[in-house]
């Protein structure tokens, strides 16, 4: 397996790792939004690739963090996919450790996910480290930050998505 940027050509292969992946319409079109939005820090698109094909994608994008000194950029790791018949073999682990790797000087990444799987992938609860969820709709346990070296002590506050988020309605849990 190897990892890399995600290639212009690759978009439709991303698009369908989602779409079978979530199983959700929303996810694909959040990603295409994610490359094209104007942001403060650029997109970080990767791909999990066998033998040239696309099993896997993690992207982090750029969002802030509203701190009582001033908004400091930091990523969001959304989506990360991976095909159903390549779940459970490390793809997603390796995905999420290069997107950390890849996020240079950036000092948090967030997320919301399963604190099972990301607990043991470099994510921590963030409300206990001082942070507050950009909604009401993410459980507590499920809003998770890795903390990065170029992190101080007083970047704490609330998370503020960046708009495709909310315009695709892709924050927090629905009934």
């Amino acid at each position: 397996m190897k990892i890399r940027p995600v290639r212009a050509a690759e978009h439709p292969r991303v698009r369908e790792v989602h779409e079978r992946a979530f199983g959700d319409p929303r996810i694909p079109v959040l990603v295409d939004t994610l490359h094209a939005a104007p942001a403060p820090l650029p997109p970080l698109s990767f791909v999990a690739t066998v033998d040239d094909r696309v099993v896997g994608h993690v992207m982090l994008s750029a969002s802030r963090l509203d701190a009582p000194r001033r908004l400091v950029d930091v990523y969001v790791l959304s989506p990360l996919g991976v095909l159903p018949e390549w779940q459970r073999q490390g793809v997603g682990t390796r995905l999420v450790a290069h997107a950390l790797d890849a996020a240079g000087d950036v000092p948090l990444v967030f997320l919301e996910g399963s604190p099972g799987y990301y607990g043991k992938r470099g994510f921590a609860p963030a409300t206990p480290l001082g942070f507050r969820a950009p909604s009401l709709r993410i459980p507590e346990p499920a809003f998770q930050v890795a903390v990065r070296p170029s992190y101080e002590p007083w970047m704490t506050g609330s998370l503020v998505y960046s708009a495709p988020f909310w315009d695709l309605d892709c924050v927090g849990l629905r009934a």
